[in-house]
This record gives C-alpha cells, sequence and structure tokens, in this order.
C-alpha cells in the first residue's frame, strides 16, 4: 500500500498568511497588556530580543530544509540531526503546546462573543471549537483561504494602528504635541530593571511563536524546502515589524502603569487618541484574530499528530486521510482535546487548566534549543562530507547559532531567578521530563521480544 500523502493545495499566498495568522491571536491583542505591566516601556525591547532569537531559529529551520529538501515537518528536522528521540520528544511538546493554544483561543473568543451573546462563556467556546473544527475537515485549501482573510484582517488592522499611533506620537494629530516622554516619564524606561527585561521575553515567547507554522504547512504545497526557504526569514521579519512597531506606539502613546493587564493595550491606545468606537472596533479585530489563531493550532496540531504516527510514534489509525487529504481522526482528536480543554478551564480555573498553561510556558524555548542544537550538528556534518552549501545558510555560522542557543538558555535561566515565572518552568521540565520518559518506554518497548516483528525508526 502506498504511503500516505497530504495534499499539495496550498498556494504562496496562504503560506505567507498561515505564518503570519499563527502568531498574531490574543497574545498580541490582550495578553501583551500583562507584559508591559510586568517590564514597563522597556519590554520593546523583550520584543526585540525575541524576535531575534526567533527570527535565527528560523534562518537555521531555513537553512535544514534547503540541505535536506526531503524532509519537510518542523519536528522531523531535529530527528535528521540528533535521532529518533529529538523527532520523538519535539513533536509531542510542540504538539502538547498548539494543543494548549486551542482552548486558550476559543475561550479567549468566547468571552468577546459572551457579550454580544447571551449563553455561557464555555457552550460558545465549544462552538467556535466546533467551527474550526468544519473547517479543518473541509480541506489543506479549505484552511489556507479562511486563514488568508482571517490573517489580512488583522494584518490590515495593525498596520493602520502604527500609521495613526505613529502620526499621534510624533505630535502630528495630538493636541499636546508628541507623547515620546511617556517611555521614561513613569518610573524610567525599565522601572524593574534588566533582568525583568530579560525575564519578559518568556511571555513574549509565547506570542511569538507560531513561525515556524510555515515548515509544517508547507508539505502541502507544489515545493515544500523552496517555500520554507523564502518564508522563514522575510516572515519573522514582518511580525517583527507588526509587534514591535505596535507596541512601541502604545507605551508611547499611553502610561505603562495606567494599562489594565487583561484588556487590550490598543484599545487604551485608540481611546487616548479620542477614538470612541475604539473598544467596538478591537472587540471585532481581536476575534478575528483569535479564530484565526484557532484556525491555526487545530491545523497544526493534526498535521502534527500525522507526522508522529508515520514515524510509529502515534497511533497508527492517526495516520489514514480521507479523500479530500484530510487526516480526520487527527483533527477530531484535537477537538476532543480543546474541548476538555475548555471544560478544565470553565471547572476548575485556578488548577487544571491554569496547571496546563503553565506547562507551555518554556516548552517552545526547548524545542527551538533542540531544533538550534540540531542544525549546528547537521551544517557540521554536511561540511566534513563536503557537500555543497545551499543557496540559504545561516548567517556567520557557528557564532550566531552558538549565540542563539545562549540567548534562549539566559531567557530560562531569567525565568528560574523570577518568582512569579519560575512555577511555570518547573512544570514545563516536567512536561519535557514526561515527554523524554515516553520516548525511553516506546523504545524500549519496541526493543522487548514480543514487539521485535516492529522495525525501529
Amino acid at each position: 500500500m502506498a504511503p500516505a500523502e497530504l495534499s499539495r493545495s496550498l498556494k504562496p499566498r496562504h503560506l505567507t498568511m498561515i505564518s503570519i495568522g499563527g502568531i498574531i491571536g490574543a497574545g498580541l491583542f490582550v495578553g501583551s497588556s500583562a507584559s508591559i505591566a510586568a517590564v514597563g516601556p522597556a519590554i520593546v525591547v523583550s520584543y526585540v530580543i525575541t524576535g531575534t532569537l526567533v527570527l535565527l531559529v528560523m534562518r537555521m529551520l531555513g537553512e535544514m530544509a534547503m540541505s535536506l529538501p526531503t524532509v519537510h515537518s518542523f519536528s522531523d528536522f531535529p530527528r535528521a540531526g540528533l535521532g529518533p528521540w529529538a523527532g520523538f520528544v519535539t513533536g509531542w511538546l510542540y504538539w502538547y503546546f498548539w494543543m494548549i493554544v486551542v482552548p486558550v483561543e476559543a475561550i479567549a473568543g468566547a468571552n468577546i462573543l459572551h457579550a454580544w451573546i447571551p449563553l455561557p462563556a464555555g457552550l460558545l467556546g465549544c462552538i467556535l471549537v466546533a467551527a474550526m473544527t468544519a473547517v479543518n475537515l473541509m480541506s489543506a485549501r479549505s484552511y489556507g483561504e479562511f486563514e488568508f482573510w482571517f490573517s489580512s484582517i488583522k494584518v490590515s488592522a495593525i498596520i493602520a494602528f502604527i500609521a495613526i499611533g505613529a502620526s499621534y506620537a510624533f505630535g502630528w494629530a495630538s493636541p499636546h504635541g508628541a507623547t515620546f516622554a511617556n517611555l521614561t516619564s513613569h518610573g524610567g524606561f525599565a522601572p524593574y530593571g534588566a533582568v525583568a527585561v530579560l525575564a519578559g521575553a518568556v511571555t513574549v515567547f509565547f506570542q511569538l511563536t507560531g513561525a515556524e507554522i510555515i515548515t509544517v504547512a508547507a508539505v502541502e504545497s507544489a515545493e515544500p524546502a523552496r517555500a520554507v526557504a523564502q518564508l522563514t526569514s522575510s516572515v519573522i521579519v514582518r511580525i517583527l515589524t507588526f509587534y514591535v512597531g505596535s507596541i512601541f506606539f502604545i507605551v508611547a502613546i499611553v502610561p505603562w502603569n495606567s494599562i489594565t493587564v487583561g484588556k487590550s493595550p490598543f484599545t487604551d491606545a485608540l481611546r487616548t487618541m479620542h477614538f470612541a468606537w475604539a473598544g467596538a472596533a478591537m472587540d471585532v479585530i481581536i476575534l478575528t484574530a483569535v479564530l484565526s489563531c484557532l484556525n491555526s493550532a487545530f491545523y497544526v496540531c493534526s498535521r502534527v499528530l500525522f507526522v508522529l504516527a508515520e514515524h510509529g510514534d502515534a497511533p497508527q489509525a492517526l495516520i489514514q486521510l480521507n479523500r479530500r487529504k484530510v487526516p480526520v481522526k487527527s483533527v477530531l482528536l484535537c477537538a476532543l482535546a480543546g474541548v476538555v480543554g475548555i471544560l478544565a478551564a470553565v471547572a476548575a480555573p485556578e488548577r487544571v487548566f491554569a496547571f496546563l498553561v503553565d506547562a507551555a510556558g518554556a516548552l517552545m524555548v526547548f524545542v527551538y534549543m533542540i531544533v538550534a542544537v540540531a542544525h549546528v550538528k547537521l551544517r557540521y556534518q554536511r561540511e566534513r562530507a563536503g557537500a555543497p552549501a545551499p543557496v540559504l545558510t545561516m548567517w556567520l555560522f557557528p557564532w550566531l547559532s552558538y549565540a542563539a542557543i545562549a540567548g534562549m538558555a539566559a531567557v530560562l535561566i531569567a525565568m528560574a531567578l523570577t518568582p512569579s515565572l519560575a512555577h511555570e518552568l518547573h512544570v514545563s521540565l516536567l512536561a519535557l521530563a514526561v515527554a523524554v520518559l515516553a520516548y525511553l518506554g516506546r523504545r524500549a518497548r519496541r526493543r522487548s521480544p514480543c514487539t521485535a516483528s516492529v522495525s525501529p525508526d
């Protein structure tokens, strides 16, 4: 029987917006309020630090995609560089991260809808999960088309906000002149010190995760390697512009210590600029961003499960495709996990759901570090073999590769030294330990006499 193969229906315009759409969600429009409150105006530096680290990781992925054109999936690059254990661990941690995103984004969307529709937030969240399940069950093309339009709306909104914010901050539209004094007038640019700036990069990491979705979605395009190489660097530069630009003008327009945690700082900035319609408009934009990110989370979760099943790291039933080349069982399993997460949030928000979210805190730092180490090993292997260099290579290798690894290690250290974040690190380490132990258990079963007939990776 021929191996199951996903469709090749995604176009370049879909891939571009998919990469952007996975990143710009409730994290930017709402979650950034907590980051600003924890760091102050220097949160801009946290975004630059994290964005630079993510950019370097994306560049490494681009090089690996060009030098290993037969390897397409995100978790398969660590597998190629470090072995089956790396593919197993990164694959399941990556799936877990995006599985947490499903209920997080669904609940964020439900809270917005609850103000318009008098239904329980938990029920509204389940309805959103059902809607995105339907979209992802149609075809990869339908997912890409929805994501293209969702992302187009929120990108247009951010560009418009940056233009309006710049006009106000520079004094062109402000009745009181330039407002850049807000960057230093309320306790200084970094009121909580340098460690807080570095620790702030942890929460920003959660918000900036998603650029690597291109390595997942590209498998369903006509030229996966080329798509990954072209978009890994360019997309993150655009994201940095959106994030850094919008956050910079927010803290320049609004005193950082007046921003309310849990509410959109974009709304605060627009109201400061005397836009009375800001609240309603931002609710619509945030809902669009939430649906976009939820859509991407469903897609990523189902495709990661598909790849894990291909390698025997997940149940083989998950590899089955329907006539539209959609891994239906993987999509439905993600929907089930999302509903369970929503129910946990409703029933025990201070316990079960909080534990799940905390566990995702540092997971992407671990995953990106494994990817970076895999890149370094593959690069040295290629150079020792005398193979020609691909068109796209890592800048200033090996120094920037090592700098990226060291930078991510510094983020983890800052997380450990920050009382409010140390718990998240500990829970994330527990999740990492569970993944490693699961791999060791799986390997032991494969080596046992009863499973000798099962071929190893």
